[in-house]
Parts: structure tokens; sequence; C-alpha cells
């Protein structure tokens, strides 16, 4: 791929977020260029007390389609296990007229056992369980976005007569998977997936990426037929040590979850872009960059720049 080709998302984790905030800084990134908007899908705040202020991503993505107009919006990742698959599927093709054509459903398996036992949501035995069920609710989603009805009793769900009315605006609204576990997430990913996003070193997106394409050949699908993102802490400053005092204010400022502690990319937009043309040769089509409060508006209006340098 070209790598001036390469689309940018901005994911907002909403963890002490307010919401004038928020919105003033996802128009700044539709401003600055970038393709997509995420909001992290969380009950409770997941880095540090869970008691701080979290909203709810299904709601906020409702208000920031009602603001924006150009941008794709979706939760990244939505936890199957907060909801029932029909309840998602309406919520979706809602967000889909709220936007005019613009939401993605994103969709993981959960991992946050503690929002689920405050609200009295069943977590799952396990997360190979919680990934079954993910598999069973995805086919239920595609076949719900795509029109059908649906009348159903599996393992985990039961449907009867179930539609979705009105149909998304898009023809195919497409499903985001989120997750690297080899053996079997990537398979629904494989199987279910119109994107799929992951996390980690090259060396780890790598490795997912061929566990990936290996399922998808046992699915008989084509890997071309999913696109394949992937979320990075960036930091753009006119060094990367400036990058770095400036992250570790915000690791400071949040209990960020493990294996996130280090930026991925820092420094000035030559040094981005380079950094960039690495995942672009992995097979990433989208690079898909974390915010944490305070919202980081250097970075946010560097983008032009780094896509100049990628071009160039």
């Amino acid at each position: 791929m070209d790598p001036s080709a390469l689309r940018f998302g901005a994911a907002f984790w909403v963890q002490r977020a307010d919401w004038t905030s928020l919105r003033e800084t996802a128009l700044a990134a539709e401003s600055a260029g970038f393709d997509s908007l995420w909001i992290d899908d969380h009950l409770l705040n997941d880095e540090g007390d869970p008691d701080e202020d979290k909203l709810e991503g299904w709601t906020t993505l409702a208000a920031l389609a009602a603001v924006t107009q150009r941008p794709l919006l979706g939760l990244l990742v939505g936890a199957n296990t907060l909801r029932n698959p029909g309840l998602v599927a309406k919520m979706a093709v809602t967000l889909d007229e709220i936007s005019g054509g613009r939401a993605i459903l994103g969709l993981g398996s959960g991992w946050f056992e503690r929002e689920h036992a405050a609200f009295g949501i069943a977590f799952g035995a396990s997360p190979g369980e919680r990934i079954d069920r993910l598999e069973e609710s995805a086919g239920l989603l595609r076949r719900l976005l795509d029109g059908e009805r649906v009348t159903h009793a599996g393992r985990f769900y039961a449907l009867d007569d179930a539609v979705v009315r009105p149909l998304p605006v898009q023809s195919r609204l497409p499903i985001l998977i989120g997750g690297s576990g080899r053996r079997k997430t990537l398979r629904v990913a494989a199987r279910h997936a119109d994107l799929w996003n992951g996390y980690g070193d090259l060396a780890e997106l790598r490795d997912a990426l061929a566990a990936l394409d290996a399922h998808c050949v046992d699915a008989g699908r084509d890997p071309a037929a999913i696109r394949r993102t992937a979320s990075q802490n960036v930091v753009v400053r006119a060094s990367a040590e400036a990058a770095e005092r400036a992250y570790r204010e915000v690791t400071a400022a949040h209990a960020i979850q493990p294996g996130e502690e280090a930026l991925d990319l820092a420094g000035p937009p030559d040094a981005i872009a380079a950094g960039l043309r690495a995942y672009v040769d992995a097979g990433i089509s989208e690079v898909i960059w974390v915010f944490r409060r305070p919202w980081d508006l250097e970075t946010i209006w560097s983008l032009p720049e780094v896509r100049a340098a990628l071009a160039g």
C-alpha cells in the first residue's frame, strides 16, 4: 500500500472526561483530518479508580454523530458481554442513521470483570467462554444488520422473529473485531469481521496478522476482505525527548493498562511518518491514535504534517 493512503483514527478514552472538552477535541480531530473517531466502552473507569467519572460509549458516539460531519464512528471496542446482540444491532443502525452512514460496529469479548459485578451483568466463566459468546453474537449481528428476520436458539442467545428496522444507511454496516488471541479471537475475526484491530509492537502485530491470514484461509475467506487497524500511543513534539516528557504526564494521571506504558511513536512529524511506514509494510491500513485527558491537541493538530511527510 502507498504510505500516503494510510488512514488515521483518533480514539478517546473517556475516563475523567467531560462532554464539552470531548466535543471540542473531537471537532478538532475532524478539522485536522482524522478519518475516524472512536470511544472506549466501559461502565466504570478502567484506568485507575473505578469510581471516577466515565462516559458511556454508545450514547457518546450518538452525540458525536450529531456534531460531526465526516469521520467514521465506532467503539474501540464494544464489550460483547454488556449487551444483547439484538439491542446492539438496533443501536448500531440508529447511530448509522444519525451519522448519515458513518457507523462501525466495534466488538470485543470483554475483559473488565469489576464493571460486570458492579452492575449485575454476567461476565462468563472464562475468557474462552466469552470468546464463544462473541462468535455467536457476531454471527447474529451480521444477519440482523443485513436485514434478516432472525429466530435463533443458541448456547448463549435466543431471538424470536427479531428484525431491525430501519436498515442501515450503508449497504453493509461494517463490523470491527478487536483482539489478538491466536487460537480463537482471530478465528472469530476471520469469519465475521470487516475490520480487525490490534495493538502491540510490530513483531506482535506481524505475528497476529499472519495468524489472521491463516484463519481466513481455513474459513474460505479472502484475507484482503478484512481491513487491518492498529491502536497506537503517539505523541508528536519537536523532539522524542519532549514527546516522552509529555507522555509521562499522561501516565502519571492515569493507571495505564500493562503494555501501554511506553510510546509506540514519539517525536517530530517526519520521525512519526518514518515509523508509520513500517506499519504500512506490515499490512496495517489504518492507525488509531489513543488520547486521554488532558487531550493532546498538539499531536492532533500535527496530523497534516505527518501526512505530508508520509507523502514525501
